[in-house]
């Protein structure tokens, strides 16, 4: 009986150390050839610049060229659906995308054709770009508490510019007027870059763009820089109060970009991206490279990044149809 049981046990395991091997092969021998990293956008962009500085990190780090596809068109989603619905899920094609991507247009699109959470495997957080509040100098107002109690004594009166409908800039003004209690009137222009322009010439009131973009022009007396939109001050300028300190507690809104698969890569595939992307992503040089552009590194686990979607649809949608905004 005990040679038996023996034989038993010697068969199951050799039938099993090959399922077990097969199963370790994804990330054991992963990569062995180039890797295809889409940004939905075109070059020289924000999404573009993070991702070439990951691209070139995990380059260095594997000995696998990591080349960067730029698919713009359709607001991202052309490339976005290139990882979602085209690409085979074996850890060679892999997307660069933002909250826009992920959160917003789940919310704002009704015809969409993927599901972020279905059809894209989550890898980590790369990087969080504060917006900033910025006024024209004509404007009478030094802080977002200013600019509430103005907006709401005189209703319709401030316009703000937005990078388009559906936008970062758009929702994250739309965010700030329902938890604040106010209305202004929404000029959409093709890009945040145009918007901040208007607003410098007098054209527009109040915009919300990148620090990147509105800080240059704050500190040379162009605007006026109020606030920055995230959870906490912004380490490249500290002097600058949250919208949450200074008229609107509670709000915070930052633009996310984070790395994802095809939906379905193998588990050992994406555990093993994580960690070297965390890896890349606390070294001093990236974080000095980060700050240049205006972003600051962040990364979590593959399941955080998943809530973190899935939570922030549920955000964005609310405020969608709050704000009755439709993109087709």
């Amino acid at each position: 009986m005990k040679r038996f049981i023996k034989l038993l046990l010697a068969s199951c395991i050799a039938t099993a150390l090959p399922a077990l091997a097969q199963k370790a092969q994804p990330a054991a021998g992963y990569p062995n050839k180039s890797i295809r990293l889409v940004v939905p956008s075109a070059p020289g962009g924000g999404t573009d610049i993070i991702a070439r500085m990951i691209a070139q990190g995990l380059t260095d780090a594997w000995g696998q060229t990591v080349v960067v596809d730029n698919r713009g068109g359709a607001g991202g989603m052309a490339g976005v659906t290139i990882v979602a619905k085209q690409s085979a899920p074996d850890g060679y094609t892999m997307l660069l995308g933002s909250v826009g991507h992920l959160s917003f247009a789940p919310a704002v699109r009704s015809n969409l054709g993927f599901d972020p959470l279905q059809d894209l495997t989550p890898i980590s957080l790369a990087a969080v770009q504060p917006f900033v509040v910025a006024a024209g100098n004509a404007l009478p107002v030094r802080s977002v508490k200013d600019l509430v109690a103005l907006a709401k004594a005189k209703p319709g009166s401030i316009s703000y510019g937005s990078g388009g409908s559906g936008t970062a800039s758009h929702l994250g003004t739309e965010l700030l007027m329902i938890n604040g209690g106010f209305s202004m009137l929404h000029v959409p222009y093709k890009g945040s870059n145009p918007a901040i322009t208007a607003l410098m010439g007098g054209e527009l009131q109040i915009a919300m763009a990148g620090l990147a973009t509105v800080l240059p022009h704050a500190r040379s007396g162009r605007l006026k820089a109020l606030a920055v939109t995230g959870e906490k001050r912004a380490g490249i300028a500290p002097e600058l109060p949250t919208v949450a300190e200074s008229g609107v507690p509670g709000y915070a809104f930052d633009v996310w970009y984070g790395l994802v698969f095809p939906g379905g890569t193998p588990r050992a595939i994406v555990t093993k991206t994580q960690a070297e992307v965390v890896k890349q992503l606390k070294s001093p040089e990236v974080s000095s490279r980060f700050a240049g552009a205006g972003v600051e590194p962040q990364t979590n686990t593959p399941e955080a990044f998943a809530e973190l979607i899935r939570r922030e649809v549920v955000t964005w949608t609310k405020v969608v149809k709050a704000a009755n905004i439709k993109v087709e």
